[in-house]
């Protein structure tokens, strides 16, 4: 029995006993969100269908009736549906119209556009059940959904979703609710998906709006929840009387949650039996193991710190601290010898040439072999630690501190990591299987950061300061800004130049790190996806100073394999 189905009946059973007439599902409920190129295969198609027909059959027992998402084949033609399960059949079948083809979402690769649909008639009732996308446009490639209800009949809106995360999305959702309900004056129930499936995270968080735009109903977010909604015939509409009232949740601790979500999911969902990280004192792998052991409990968190000649006792001192505080078993593996090995071996091919990044980059890289073999040992997925603000510019070691299977915060800039870290120590979500309190040293939290492969080295050595970096990287990234106006909102003209070089020129390594959860609103990867190869410059770049090399990380490395100054 498939996750999908086992759901469904414990849904459907708990339907029953509150003598529910509908359970409402999500969006290719059926199949998860996104399918992506999967859907095309034949054989998984086949499996939907006949997944829907077993469940269609068990609706003859005389219990709730079901809308349940599904791709669906018919004339050729394979489409995002809706199926209305009832009486053992299926008994109407309505089609996506608008298919949204932006960002994360590439449903025009796969489906075909439906007809324009008219309403489900239920048991007296005719509902109207835009998917997704068809009430996020006023008007889709066709025409308006939501309008094409209304002329048709249509007394309630009922809209599954597979609607995934990124920062602010509720207000986001609930204004694109509003706008639909004030149009065409029905109630709305906005069902969303729940979980994470690879870099997205689905919050669920499902609503449900009067005709008068008065919220009838909120459930949690990042949190599976089935209740049942009683509506009732008021003035010749639909209105929902007492349902839940759930508190949002926003800002800080939904990124949390998302990145909290995601890792367990994906570690769940592909089998593995927990994760190991490296935990090295620093700000990155000391968030990365809290929230893998809010994800995944200590049991199933291992962590190891792999020190070298340049490992401050502070350093040491902090990730004890952490491993400790989290309950997690912890693994000390000096790696002196492996790095001396390496050396050894490559000093016939290295003699007469001056010590560079290179070797600073062979002790990342030994680091990331024994986590490695650590990982094939006991069956444990390597979690990888880079944030946003190193994968922007390039400040990992590619086959070092970028192996890895999974980043929980790969879409979180440098000062973000710090704020939720400050967060955890505060808060954590309700569903957290870690302690409460103070996991994260107050040192790690005060210290500049650094990678530790040479004395005395911080990050700032390399980069312009975090505060500065991300504020450039966010205009270039998420906004997509030009030079010219980064500049001109008060920012230094070499500096943003040299941001920018390094995240043009950083994208080799980003095609090769692991896939990380979503929580800006364009993550690297589904949303922003540059070619390699690319040889084109803002025209509007300032010329640099005299005295400023910029140096392509493709020759010269850098301090973590990335480019030098």
């Amino acid at each position: 029995m498939s996750p999908a189905t086992r759901r469904w009946r414990a849904a459907r059973a708990q339907a029953a006993a509150d003598a529910a007439d509908l359970v409402v599902f999500t969006e290719l409920f059926i199949a998860g969100y996104p399918p992506e190129d999967l859907v095309l295969k034949p054989a998984f198609q086949a499996a939907c269908r006949s997944a829907i027909e077993e469940l269609a059959r068990e609706s003859a027992d005389g219990g709730p009736a079901m809308l349940v998402g599904t791709p669906w084949a018919a004339d050729g033609k394979l489409y995002n549906a809706y199926c209305l399960l009832q009486d053992g059949r299926v008994a109407a079948v309505r089609y996506k119209v608008n298919l949204p083809n932006y960002g994360v979402f590439d449903e025009r690769r796969v489906f075909a556009v439906g007809p324009p649909p008219g309403p489900v008639s239920f048991r007296g009732v005719r509902i109207g059940v835009p998917i997704c996308e068809d009430i996020w446009t006023d008007a889709g490639e066709y025409e308006n959904v939501v309008e094409c209800l209304c002329e048709t009949g249509a007394e309630l809106l009922i809209v599954p979703n597979g609607s995934p995360y990124w920062r602010d999305k509720d207000d986001v959702r609930l204004n694109v609710a509003v706008a639909r309900v004030t149009e065409s004056g029905l109630p709305l129930i906005y069902a969303n998906q729940v979980g994470g499936q690879d870099e997205l995270v689905f919050d669920g968080a499902s609503f449900a709006l009067q005709a008068d735009c008065s919220l009838a109903m909120q459930l949690p977010g990042f949190a599976e929840t089935v209740v049942t909604t009683r509506w009732r015939r008021d003035g010749g509409g639909w209105r929902c009387d007492g349902a839940p009232l759930s508190a949002a949740v926003e800002g800080e601790q939904a990124d949390y949650s998302a990145c909290v979500l995601g890792l367990r999911d994906y570690v769940g969902k592909n089998g593995f039996k927990g994760v190991v990280l490296g935990l090295s004192g620093g700000i990155d792998s000391a968030l990365c193991a809290a929230m893998a052991v809010d994800a995944l409990g200590a049991e199933r968190v291992r962590c190891v710190m792999m020190p070298y000649r340049y490992t401050a006792q502070e350093s040491l001192a902090d990730a004890a601290f952490v491993a400790a505080a989290l309950g997690v078993r912890y693994d000390v593996l000096a790696i002196a010898h492996a790095v001396e090995g390496f050396e050894k071996t490559l000093a016939p091919i290295f003699t007469g040439v001056a010590r560079d990044v290179t070797e600073e980059n062979l002790q990342a890289r030994v680091r990331g072999t024994l986590l490695m073999a650590y990982s094939n040992k006991f069956g444990l997925m390597v979690v990888t630690t880079g944030n946003k603000s190193e994968m922007s510019v390039g400040y990992a070691t590619l086959y070092g501190d970028m192996n890895g299977g999974f980043n929980p915060v790969k879409d979180l800039y440098k000062t973000e990591v710090y704020r939720l870290a400050r967060l955890r120590n505060r808060w954590k979500p309700h569903d957290a299987r870690g302690p409460a309190g103070v996991v994260i040293a107050e040192n790690i939290l005060s210290r500049a950061p650094t990678a530790e492969l040479r004395e005395n080295q911080t990050d700032q050595d390399s980069l312009p300061p975090y505060p500065v970096l991300d504020a450039i990287l966010e205009r270039l990234v998420e906004r997509e800004d030009c030079v010219a106006a980064i500049v001109e909102a008060g920012f230094d003209p070499n500096t943003v130049l040299r941001v920018e070089r390094m995240l043009n020129l950083a994208e080799y390594k980003r095609r090769q790190a692991a896939p990380g959860v979503k929580v800006t609103l364009r993550n690297f990867g589904r949303d922003r996806r540059y070619p390699i190869t690319n040889k084109f410059r803002d025209p509007g770049t300032p010329p640099p100073r005299p005295d400023l090399t910029l140096v392509s990380p493709l020759v010269a490395g850098g301090p973590s394999g990335a480019f030098d100054t």
